[in-house]
């Protein structure tokens, strides 16, 4: 039988998933086995190999054709006259509406329950993914700090983004919702490591971390960035630091002891290389820091 290689990368998505049942899943579908008979072959339940395959989905490790709602160009103008037809037509809406006010803590309003309407009927997404969607949201608001409920229009915002990727699944919802919120608690760790406690992070700043986290890097890597960026350029240069970690990981060092093996400093440079940026107390810099100091010398000349 051929050896099977696993990449790296991948491998290391999915230990961070922390889901055993998806490893095995995982396993069993680089053999070229069919996903199909993975529930019979594994002695899994449906229901945890329907799981498992959804969270290698998010995780970006299987990819499959699969039948996903038709959204048309434009979305419809929902009416009050919309909105009370879907109520008498059965239950489902009105079990939804309760629902989503339940979760939300106030009693929806006529433009709210439009918007509603058109998450079902737009969209296409089930009454439960809607659920957890709702859920997700109010508890992704907590977790950055905000003590308000979430509109109805970024519970929509957040709805087209799961209809786009395909979320239309309670095993796809809640394993979204349990990595998203998981990521969002060690971006608030990650936050208060790089001083910058006191306030909310920006989008910009919380995009960056997010992309750090994705490429493999734990809470020890990011903090060694940060302080080789504030020790060469004196503060927290977002795009610098991005640099460092995008070096790092080019080479496949995501650990500070990976890092530390990696990134050679010379014994005895001729001279101290000097950053762009300016600033006292410059230390010497690492093989891959010289990489992103010329990185960031294209980027600035480029305009970014």
């Amino acid at each position: 039988m051929d050896d099977l290689t696993l990449p790296l990368g991948e491998v290391r998505r999915l230990l961070g998933a922390g889901s055993g049942d998806a490893a095995l899943l995982y396993l069993y579908l680089k053999t070229g086995a069919p996903p199909a008979a993975a529930a019979e072959a594994l002695h899994l339940p449906a229901h945890r190999a329907d799981a498992a395959l959804a969270s290698l989905r998010q995780l970006g490790l299987w990819e499959e054709a699969r039948d996903r709602p038709v959204v048309r160009s434009q979305p419809p103008v929902y009416t009050e006259a919309d909105v009370l037809r879907a109520t008498e037509r059965g239950k489902e809406f009105s079990l939804l509406v309760g629902e989503a006010q339940r979760r939300l803590g106030r009693v929806l309003s006529t433009e709210e329950l439009k918007i509603l309407l058109s998450l079902t009927d737009y969209l296409g997404l089930p009454p439960e993914v809607i659920g957890v969607l709702i859920t997700y949201c109010t508890q992704l608001a907590r977790a950055r700090g905000q003590s308000r409920a979430p509109s109805l229009r970024a519970i929509e915002k957040e709805a087209y983004h799961w209809a786009d990727e395909g979320i239309d699944t309670l095993e796809e919802a809640a394993f979204y919702m349990q990595t998203r919120l998981q990521q969002q608690t060690t971006l608030r760790r990650l936050q208060a490591r790089l001083q910058l406690t006191g306030r909310r992070l920006t989008q910009a700043e919380e995009r960056y971390l997010r992309a750090w986290l994705e490429m493999g890097f734990d809470e020890d890597a990011v903090a060694l960035a940060y302080e080789r960026t504030c020790l060469n350029t004196g503060s927290m240069k977002w795009p610098y630091c991005n640099s460092i970690l995008r070096s790092w990981h080019e080479k496949g060092l995501h650990t500070v002891a990976e890092i530390e093996a990696g990134d050679t400093r010379p014994a005895q440079p001729p001279q101290r290389q000097k950053v762009p940026m300016g600033s006292a107390g410059q230390g010497e810099l690492g093989e891959l820091e010289r990489e992103a100091v010329a990185r960031m010398r294209r980027q600035l000349s480029e305009g970014e």
